[in-house]
């Protein structure tokens, strides 16, 4: 049977001729109340403001990425808050940051992670009011931080009042999500199924039981996230981060992921919106798909060359995937990182590279020093590792602890209450209290990094363009802004290199942490062990 998917926007009617169970048991009034008519689903009108930011702030911006629940916790209630994460804004512009990435803040069902949304104009309930994200909107603008909130359009909760009224054919809904009257086998990435029974029907949902997918081939479903959008960038959101962009559409059980659908919706329906609105940023997650293209989503992770710039730091040498990953991408459209929220992007860095801090501060001023937007995770700047409880059968719990601010055994300074999750298994010795106290620290590593970035122009949009050298360990490249040259030495190994440069002539500004070079370089140089240099041409 083909995908109902591709009919369901025509309506019932459309149907008929296939004795769907779903349809011949559909009411005879579409607007039968339902529990989706207490949902705000009014239209948006646009209404312009501006933040503040300096124009075109996210092309110069390192981000850090923030689980809510697991930031600060304001109240002792153990779970991570609105007013919580505004008591750290000053850490945050300290650090250098200049744009946030929220994880899902809307009411959700799952009341952990966030991607099951009930209500697309509310906030997480856990987390505090509107009026305390309102309050931490305009306090990360007045520090000249943007602040970017996760979007789920693939799908929303199973408890979503719309879902609840799709399942049972009320107030017009039926055709909002994707159902069809017979079982499908259609096994997604890890071999799970994607059709769930419903109360009639078959309804599909790719990831989870409870997280059926809308039917973006119904023009009211677009509309509705349309105004959704509009709705949260006239409160002041500075963007999105749209999540699994790479399943928005389905044309079959061998075609389920990565179609050219996606990026035409997202091209023609989504973007088009975002940008109504200046200065605003939106950036994707499509982990296995094609590159974006510039009016889709116009930026998106680069799933990949984190494993690569990992490995590189972690053996010591320039691996030559990730050169290719450099030279073969568009760079400047791409957000880069080297963990994040989720499992199959990698552990906590601490724990894939086993406690090497030399290795991660490799890794880091590479991720600082090359060209995308630099995303941080929560806690990477400290060397946080995973949760304490190795009972969690769920990977991805193990990355999302309390913030290790304190050495606090219990609570590590988050909360003065129970945390809602085990602390992190390092809290002892890699925490924010302590690293602020040790002159060699992570967090003042990382510190160095994004404020250089933050003064050098070139290292934050400047072109890339690979230095051959004969000896793996050491990875050059230069960053070319205008006239505005820097030129970027990276000693992966453990021992001093040396490196004969051409006969251009360079001035060193930064090189940092175990160096003594200072002065212009030399046409034979010396580069200590596990040493980021920067340096540009004499003058």
């Amino acid at each position: 049977m083909k995908n109902i998917t591709s009919l369901s926007s025509y309506g019932c009617s459309a149907l008929l001729a296939l004795s769907l169970t779903a349809c011949q048991q559909a009411p005879a009034d579409p607007d039968t109340p339902g529990l989706s008519d207490a949902l705000d689903l009014s239209p948006v009108a646009i209404e312009l403001n501006d933040s503040g930011l300096p124009a075109d702030w996210q092309k110069h911006a390192v981000f850090m990425e923030i689980y809510i629940r697991g930031y600060q916790d304001s109240d002792g209630d153990g779970i991570g808050d609105f007013n919580g994460l505004t008591s750290r804004l000053d850490y945050l512009q300290d650090l250098g940051i200049k744009g946030i990435w929220l994880m899902p803040m809307m009411q959700s069902q799952d009341r952990d992670h966030g991607y099951a949304v009930t209500d697309y104009r509310k906030v997480e309930p856990d987390y505090g009011s509107l009026d305390d994200f309102k309050h931490f909107l305009n306090e990360a603008h007045r520090r000249g931080i943007g602040v970017i909130i996760d979007y789920l359009i693939n799908h929303s909760a199973a408890q979503n009042p719309l879902f609840l009224d799709s399942d049972k054919h009320l107030a017009g809904k039926r055709d909002w999500y994707i159902w069809r009257d017979d079982f499908q086998h259609w096994p997604n990435w890890g071999g799970n199924e994607t059709w769930h029974a419903g109360t009639d029907g078959f309804y599909y949902g790719i990831f989870w039981d409870q997280m059926p997918d809308f039917n973006l081939r119904h023009p009211e479903v677009v509309s509705f996230h349309q105004n959704n959008l509009r709705y949260w960038l006239n409160l002041g959101v500075d963007g999105f981060r749209f999540d699994a962009v790479g399943t928005l559409f389905e044309n079959g059980s061998s075609a389920m992921l990565n179609q050219p659908d996606n990026h035409r919706f997202l091209a023609d329906s989504i973007r088009p919106i975002v940008m109504e609105y200046p200065n605003r940023y939106m950036v994707c997650e499509n982990p296995d798909g094609p590159m974006p293209t510039a009016d889709s989503c116009g930026s998106a992770f680069y799933f990949g060359l984190q494993g690569a710039i990992l490995a590189s730091a972690k053996f010591g040498k320039t691996k030559q995937r990730m050169k290719d990953r450099l030279e073969n991408a568009p760079m400047a459209q791409l957000a880069t990182l080297l963990a994040n929220h989720d499992s199959f992007a990698g552990g906590r860095i601490m724990e894939q590279l086993k406690g090497d801090e030399g290795s991660y501060r490799m890794a880091a001023a590479t991720l600082l020093t090359l060209p995308g937007t630099p995303f941080i995770y929560y806690g990477e700047e400290i060397g946080i590792g995973h949760s304490l409880d190795i009972t969690d059968p769920d990977p991805d719990h193990r990355l999302r602890t309390p913030m290790s601010w304190t050495d606090d055994a219990n609570s590590a300074g988050f909360t003065t209450g129970t945390p809602f999750r085990a602390v992190a298994n390092n809290v002892a010795t890699h925490n924010v209290a302590a690293a602020l106290e040790q002159p060699s620290s992570l967090l003042k590593h990382y510190r160095h990094w994004i404020q250089l970035r933050n003064q050098q122009p070139a290292l934050q949009s400047g072109n890339y363009q690979a230095v051959e050298v004969t000896d793996k360990r050491i990875f050059a490249f230069t960053r070319t802004l205008d006239d505005d040259v820097r030129l970027v030495l990276l000693n992966y190994s453990s021992q001093p290199v040396e490196l004969t440069l051409t006969d251009s002539c360079w001035q060193i500004i930064d090189s940092y942490p175990n160096s003594p070079l200072a002065g212009t370089l030399p046409t034979t140089v010396n580069l200590p062990p596990q040493t980021a240099t920067l340096a540009q041409p004499c003058e």
